[in-house]
């Protein structure tokens, strides 16, 4: 029989354990068995850095839920892989050229290829290093990464069928532009910030000379694009003016002053101006009134030429200097604070500037349809629901999907235009020739498509798809998803219409929604704060197992929660608590003997002990059915830890020592069952003591991760049994903490008394009267009907049950009295201190009144005091005489 080191190191068997998993495809799933799937596909991580704390947590999670269906019997496929991310890499290889000193445009666009490669595969290695030494049960022979070749496959099919069926489309239209990245972005990468900005209030001459018209913007510098002017047709303030033109300040162009339902009456001075190549409201009152186009500010966020003396301007600085030249002319009424919300940059930080610009879109309105009904009818759940709200509202106000970026890196659109004929092919592989002309002078689209495009293939571009593959037949829809909130927009809606409109189902059954991981302060980890955990560190120092547990405990699904490094050492010594008591397991195992379970053998705490673990069994099977896994931690905890280890391992070790031999093998039978089904319970949380602590059990076939997962068994109810138990813990307990108190040394014994008026107890308490033997120190034990109330004795009161603790010859009464009388003395100074002060006129007087009344409690309590003790140190000095 293999034994345990005796000192708990995971350093010692975690590499070990992970690369005899993965060595022996213990992750691999077979799509030809016939077991029920059980699918999750990874939420790849990108491909710009190391893993951080809200990644373990989330492959954790996933972790716990693949292995536990592992062990369930189902055929468990967890599908992993990494995102290319366009943006962020583009950006961190952009960075690491200029310390090099070379810039993107220099080296080109094959060259700067190269480099993002080098990067990805850099970073990429270095995360699927990360999450091994985290235990993710994933199936690497399955590994995806975005950019490969069977998930651009994917891409441009699904490019191409959504232009020919007309819900992709390419158009001048105002998207959100980042000037620091160079690219257009999506709404859902818009981060609203409160600011307090400013309303400008600007005069408009009329062209008819007859005064100005006010109108009032947070954005002066757009007004270089000014189209029109634009008034509420229900606005009587302004109803002669509508058709009439005004002239545009500092450029002198003559517009029109045209009336829409878009203005709000209330806000400002009722008269809006109308941009329609900066702001998306302003484009679509454009389109409906034929205003036409004007655009001012560059893709660089600088004022275009032909609008001197601000042309080349940084749009901020052009701001201050239009300001000024309207107030010098006398244009400026006047400017108020407004609070309001600014979009910026998701990934850098930048203010977007809305910008008119041909881009590719995705036609959302018949997407966002079926996506909306997929939740509605409960094809697809969201944990916790309060999700539901925020999915909807988000899907009912959808706009068209901007899906090109001015980027290198990424999937190149897949269009080409034809020199010859002006005309555009689109093409799942590179054409050569026109589909028009025939012609062989084709230009690729320099534009790369948006990574949540492809990101939203995943589930089902992972398996194989457009292609019928056996993956693909098995193991979609897949079950579960688990990722954060906050990608709520940018990824999992995407999915669920991408899925159902590209093979008619929903991609999953479940999202998991986590929260996420703040610091101990409650604050968001971040660089500039320095308040970051490397999960690497903490695994070093603590083992995968400690951190994996501490990431899941008091986790509840869309919470977020907060990390301390003490719940993540009091996890260690979990583990080591539990190593410690399978090595007491051990030791009171011998080599040969049959070990199996006889139920009629069977001493009360055993039975006990099988029911509470009977009733972990359950708890565990309910909370991860349901999601809710922190929940089933804390239990399993809780029975490990104080069921188990505190008392079990307690009860039983009178019979272990002890020469009935029978006796003996039902004990040790129990406790090996019991660490039986305690590590399998426990392996998907903490896999890798779990598969260390199999492997030396007796009776044992295989890996643990192969192992049955323990389901609920009638056989192990006994509500009698724990009925009993119960009493005697609460009983022990109070015995423990009176001696305690009373500062009785564990080797004095003494009698105790239990009385209880209900026969039921009275029978259950001499069923274990010999636990308060070894556990309570009593001499003897006496289970009564009649309440005795002896002399002498300390009486402790519990619900249901009297216990007489006898004192005599435990207590050194000159030692207690002496120690009453010198707390009585402390007392009676603090009583003589208090009534002075508050004797004191002076002090009652000019003292804060909630001074006084402190000292006023402060008296009463320490006479209260005074009462008891004098009470406590009569009634000692009566049982000395």
């Amino acid at each position: 029989m293999k034994n345990l080191n005796k000192t708990y190191d995971p350093k010692e068997f975690e590499e070990r354990i992970y690369r005899m998993w993965e060595e022996e495809g213990d992750f691999i799933a077979d799509a030809g068995s016939g077991k029920e799937p059980y699918t999750i596909v990874m939420p790849p991580p990108n491909v710009t850095g190391n893993l951080h704390l809200g990644h373990a947590m989330n492959n954790t999670l996933q972790d716990i839920l693949i292995r536990w269906k592992r062990m369930s019997g189902y055929e468990a496929l967890w599908v992993p892989g990494t995102d290319h991310a366009s943006i962020s890499t583009e950006a961190k290889v952009v960075d690491r050229l200029r310390k090099r000193g070379i810039s993107k445009k220099e080296i080109g666009r094959d060259a700067f290829l190269e480099e993002a490669w080098a990067w990805t595969e850099e970073y990429g290695d270095n995360i699927k290093h990360q999450l091994r030494k985290l235990g993710v049960s994933c199936d690497w022979s399955r590994d995806r990464f975005t950019l490969d070749a069977g998930l651009s496959k994917a891409v441009n099919h699904v490019f191409k069928t959504m232009y020919e069926e007309h819900l992709i489309y390419r158009g001048d239209r105002i998207v959100n532009w980042c000037p620091s990245c160079g690219t257009a972005i999506s709404d859902a990468e818009v981060e609203h910030q409160d600011e307090t900005g400013h309303l400008w209030h600007i005069r408009y001459p009329r062209k008819d000379g007859k005064g100005f018209i006010q109108i009032a913007t947070t954005r002066p510098e757009t007004m270089l694009g000014d189209l029109a002017v634009a008034v509420n047709p229900e606005d009587g303030r302004y109803a002669d003016l509508i058709g009439k033109t005004v002239i545009l300040p500092l450029v002198g162009r003559e517009i029109p002053v045209i009336a829409d339902e878009y203005v709000e009456t209330e806000f400002g001075t009722g008269c809006v101006k109308i941009t329609p190549s900066h702001d998306p409201n302003d484009f679509e009152v454009g389109q409906r009134h034929g205003l036409g186009q004007c655009v001012v500010i560059g893709e660089e966020g600088q004022i275009l030429e032909g609008y001197a003396p601000y042309s080349g301007l940084d749009r901020y600085e052009a701001r201050k200097r239009i300001v000024a030249d309207l107030a010098e002319q006398g244009l400026l009424d006047h400017v108020e604070e407004l609070p309001h919300a600014v979009g910026h940059c998701e990934r850098c930080g930048t203010v977007i500037e809305p910008l008119l610009s041909k881009q590719w879109f995705v036609s959302m309105d018949a997407l966002a349809r079926p996506a909306k009904k997929a939740v509605e009818e409960g094809a697809v759940r969201l944990i916790p629901q309060r999700f539901d709200k925020i999915y909807h509202n988000w899907l009912d106000n959808i706009r068209d999907w901007c899906i090109s970026r001015q980027l290198w890196w990424g999937h190149r659109i897949p269009v080409w235009y034809c020199a010859d004929c002006g005309e555009m092919t689109v093409a799942e592989e590179p054409p050569t020739h026109c589909a028009h002309c025939g012609g062989t002078h084709l230009t690729q689209d320099a534009d790369t498509l948006d990574t949540w495009f492809s990101s939203a293939l995943w589930p089902f571009a992972t398996l194989g798809w457009p292609e019928k593959t056996p993956d693909m037949e098995k193991f979609f829809p897949t079950n579960t998803l688990v990722t954060g909130y906050d990608i709520l927009f940018f990824w999992v809606i995407r999915m669920i219409f991408s899925s159902l409109h590209q093979t008619g189902k929903a991609p999953f059954e479940n999202v998991y929604f986590t929260g996420l991981i703040r610091d101990d302060q409650g604050r968001k980890m971040s660089k500039s704060l320095g308040n970051g955990i490397d999960p690497l560190e903490v695994i070093n120092q603590y083992g995968a197992d400690a951190l994996r547990f501490t990431l899941i405990s008091g986790n509840s699904p869309g919470n977020d929660m907060r990390y301390y490094d003490e719940r993540v050492r009091a996890n260690r010594n979990f583990a080591n608590k539990l190593w410690n008591a399978t090595r007491f397991v051990l030791m009171n195992l011998e080599d040969g003997v049959d070990y199996s379970l006889d139920r009629a053998a069977l001493d009360v705490e055993d039975r006990w002990i099988l029911s509470r673990l009977n009733e972990v069994r359950e708890t565990l099977d309910r909370n991860l059915s349901k999601f809710e896994i922190g929940l089933g931690a804390a239990a399993l905890y809780d029975f490990v830890w104080f069921q188990f280890c505190d008392w079990y391992v307690e009860f039983v070790k009178p019979r272990l020592y002890g020469d009935d031999e029978v006796k003996k093998h039902a004990a040790a039978s129990t406790l090996l069952y019991v660490l039986s089904n305690i590590v399998r319970l426990l392996h998907p949380f903490m896999p890798f003591i779990t598969e260390e602590i199999w492997s030396t059990l007796p009776g044992t076939e295989g890996k643990i991760i192969h192992a049955p997962y323990p389901m609920p068994c009638g056989d192990d109810c006994y509500p009698e049994e724990e009925k009993a138990i119960e009493l005697a813990i609460a009983a022990i307990t109070a015995i423990r903490n009176e001696r305690a108190q009373r500062d009785i040394a564990p080797s004095k014994k003494s009698p105790i008394t239990l009385y209880s008026a209900e026969e039921e107890v009275r029978r259950l308490l001499a069923a274990i009267g010999y636990e308060f033997e070894h556990l309570a120190g009593a001499s003897r034990v006496a289970v009564v009907d009649v309440d005795p109330t002896p002399d002498n004795a300390a009486c402790l009161v519990l619900d249901r049950i009297k216990i007489y603790l006898s004192l005599e010859g435990l207590v050194d009464y000159e030692a207690e009295k002496a120690k009453l009388e010198k707390d009585l003395q402390h007392c009676r100074g603090e009583i003589e201190r208090a009534q002075k002060l508050l004797d004191n006129a002076g002090f009652v007087q000019r003292a804060p009144e909630a001074v006084v009344q402190k000292e006023r409690e402060k008296l009463q309590a320490a006479q209260k005091l005074s009462a008891e003790l004098e009470q406590a140190i009569g009634e000692l000095v009566g049982r000395m005489k």
